[in-house]
Formats: C-alpha cells, structure tokens, sequence
C-alpha cells in the first residue's frame, strides 16, 4: 500500500496538464464506458459537498442500498476516496484498481494520449473500483470545480447536487460569486433534476438558469426548509418539511449550524430520487441514516471540547465562526482556537472573520508539514491586526497541538481549522497518541 502511495503522490511531477473532458472519455471508453451502467448521483459545490455524500450515503446503506462513494480530498491515506457503503474499500480491490489504471495510463500514453492528472488517475480507480463492486448507486463528488472537472465526463446522472458556493480557487474558477457558480453549474445534464443550496440569491440564479436551459427540473433548499428543535451534546434535532407540507424529524450528529442544511439538502435530494422512478427510502430510513451518518473533520469532536472542522476557505470559516459565536453564546465557555493555512487560499480573510466574530481566549499557530503550508509569523502578524489575546506559534501540528491542550482548561472548548491538510496531520496525531496508551 505504500508504494501505491508513493506512485500516487508523484504523479503531479510528471502529469501536470489537465487533459480535456473529450480525452478523458476516449479513457472512458478504453474502460468500456463504465458510468454508462451506473446510478450517479453527481455533487459539486464550495462547501458541504462531503458532508451530502456522507449523509446520503448513510441513508441509502440504512435503506438496503449499495452505495459506491468517492470524495476528496482525502485526509490521511488516499483510500479515505473510495468507500463502500460508507466503509473504505478493501484493500485488494483498491490495488487491484490502482493496477488496471496504471496499465489504462500505459495504453492510452502509447496511442499519443496525455497521462492522466492525479485526480484524473483517482477518478479512473473509482470508476474501476465501482465496476469491481457493482453498487446500486453511485455518489460521485467532483474535485475543483464543475464544468471542466474530471468527474464531468458523467453524461447521464441520476441526479445532480449543487451544496454552497463561495469564493474559493479564484484563479481557476473566476473572480465573482457568480462566475464560481456559472463553473460549478457546469456538471447539470439536460433533463438531470438538480437539488441545490439556495442560501445565496445571485448563485440561484445562476443555477436556476442553467437548469431552465437544460431542461432540467431545480429544487431549491433554503434555511426555511428546516426548523430547529433542540440541542443536547453531540446531537441537534430539526424538523425538515416535505414537499407535501409534511415535517420529518431527525437527529443530526453534529453541533455545526452549517450541516443543518447539509442534512436538509440530502434529504431534499432523497425525495426527488423517488421521484424518478424505482427508489424507496422510508422515513425511518433517513432518520436512522442521518443519526449514524459519520464524516472525519467536519465538526468532529475528537477529545473533550476538542473540535476538528475543515473549514479552509472564506465560506467555510465564515459558517464555522457562527457555530463558535452560538456556542459560546450557548455555554459560556472560553474558545480557543488552532490554526493553519496554505498560501493559496484568503487567509487574510479568514483570520479577519474569525477574529471579527468570535471571542478568543488564545490562539496556537502552526506549520504544517506540506510545502504548501504558510509561515506561522506571516499568520501570526494577521492575527495580531485583530487580536490582543495570548498567541503562539509552532514549527510542527505536533507541537502545536500538545500547547493547545496544555492551555485549554477542561471546561474550554477548542477548534482546529484552516486546512485540511491540517486536519490530516491532526488525525495521524490522535492516531498515534491512541497507540501509544493501547500499548501503555
């Protein structure tokens, strides 16, 4: 497995020019056209993409289904992409499909092909890996953007799911809201229904319109479809209403304001897959899938008022500091907060809606191991714009992580946000640390 790994991780080094979708088909069809067998339900958008596939995962598993997912990015292990019915893929399968891929690179490169991208390569593998396992259907999250993403060779969805839209990738997706949306709109087919966010009036109407252009039916989902009950540890409870004037109830597994909608979303879209023909899910099927619904570092308590959440954009950030205000709001309870970013995203933006809306008690900055990881000073002196609370910084996550919990008190609550790649150093952490007291 760690040489799949390490194969993988070179791949930019040699493959760094995105093939066009034509070219991807033409692998497709070295493959046999395998999407053509497939119910693909097709997700693109900012933020929450993973947290809908988790959730219609679970559903659709809870209702008897087999479901076939693949998302990214992956925080640990590139494997973490490919689940089956929520479970990661055995390990003979996902080598088995890292063979066939390698040698569909080798063919294809000898007719005058470009050897795929990365994720190009992930996305063959899933595809391989699909046809291997043979689901009932299919949850295919999309990897940057939309209109020219690898995943958007997919000419027949079952259903298309456009989650939040922000800035974010400026440079390959356009410089306003609605030029993101117009890229991530990109994935809707002609006749494909489409499920879509609509807590955003200008990325409506982009989607709304290009849905009216395909022919395509658009339901949006917007805050009023929910209603909030109560909250009680690790569990919020809303009503969500059905298009029949209906309430369902469920219990979501998260404190995150932001995955009410989420949860609201998948549910929208369990209901307009009924819609289209053979597809039951009970009610009690959705309750109980969405309360057994799991997804890594989204709001994940990971120790007593320790909280991973992936946010690592101005979207993210902005929904993630609501939940911390409220909570604090909530609890009375000092925050403190771990951060980290990557050079190419707004970080000047999100330090300043963080510090802007929330109340620190300290902040622990860190570096993390990937090159693309920003220096703690230049972090540090966005922070301290803002802020006039105790602040550190650190050469490593590992570091960084042991001050945090050193300067939390155990009524404190604590998040780790800014990147995923943080995220990702943080489980291996926690990892080793459950290691080391299994041994002890």
């Amino acid at each position: 497995m760690e040489n799949i790994e390490k194969y993988l991780n070179q791949i930019p080094m040699w493959a760094s020019k995105k093939n066009s979708l034509s070219d991807i088909r033409a692998y497709m069809e070295a493959l046999g056209n395998p999407d053509e067998a497939m119910k693909i339900i097709h997700v693109a958008g900012t933020n929450g993409k993973g947290s809908v596939c988790a959730f219609l995962t679970s559903v659709l598993t809870e209702a008897g289904y087999k479901v076939g997912t693949f998302v990214s990015p992956h925080l640990e292990q590139t494997r973490e992409r490919y689940l089956m019915n929520g479970d990661l893929v055995r390990e003979d399968t996902y080598k088995k499909a890292f063979e066939k891929v390698c040698k569909l690179s080798e063919t294809m490169t000898g007719r005058g092909y470009q050897p795929p991208t990365y994720f190009e390569f992930l996305f063959y593998m899933s595809m391989v890996i699909n046809t291997q396992c043979k689901p009932d259907y299919v949850i295919l999250e999309t990897g940057l953007g939309g209109r020219l993403d690898a995943t958007n060779v997919i000419e027949r969805p079952a259903l298309v799911i456009l989650t939040s839209i922000s800035m974010d990738h400026m440079e390959y997706l356009g410089n306003t809201i609605e030029e993101i949306a117009w890229e991530k709109a990109g994935i809707i087919k002609p006749g494909a229904p489409v499920v879509y966010d609509d807590t955003d009036s200008r990325v409506s109407q982009v989607i709304k319109a290009r849905a009216e252009e395909l022919h395509s039916p658009s339901y949006p989902v917007g805050t009023e479809n929910y209603t909030f009950m109560e909250r009680g540890g690790e569990v919020t409870r809303i009503a969500v209403r059905s298009s029949d004037g209906g309430q369902l109830v469920v219990d979501v597994p998260s404190i995150a304001d932001y995955q009410m909608l989420n949860v609201t979303v998948a549910i929208k879209a369990l209901g307009v897959l009924k819609k289209t023909g053979k597809f039951w899910v009970t009610p009690g099927d959705i309750s109980a899938g969405i309360c057994d619904s799991y997804w890594p570092g989204r709001m994940e308590e990971v120790l007593p008022g320790v909280y991973l959440d992936g946010a690592h954009n101005a979207g993210g950030i902005e929904a993630l500091a609501k939940t911390m205000v409220r909570l604090k709001q909530e609890t009375g309870k000092q925050i403190h907060l771990l951060f980290s970013a990557v050079a190419d995203k707004e970080y000047q933006k999100m330090i300043k809606q963080l510090c802007g809306k929330v109340t620190l008690k300290s902040v622990t900055i860190a570096h993390m191991s990937t090159e693309r990881g920003l220096d703690v000073q230049v972090l540090a002196q966005e922070f301290q714009k803002s802020l006039q609370c105790r602040m550190d910084t650190f050469p490593t996550v590992r570091e960084a992580f042991e001050h945090l919990l050193d300067v939390k008190d155990d009524d404190d609550l604590a998040f780790c946000a800014g990147s995923l790649y943080l995220i990702g150093e943080l489980k291996q952490i926690l990892r080793d640390r459950k290691e080391k007291r299994e041994e002890a």
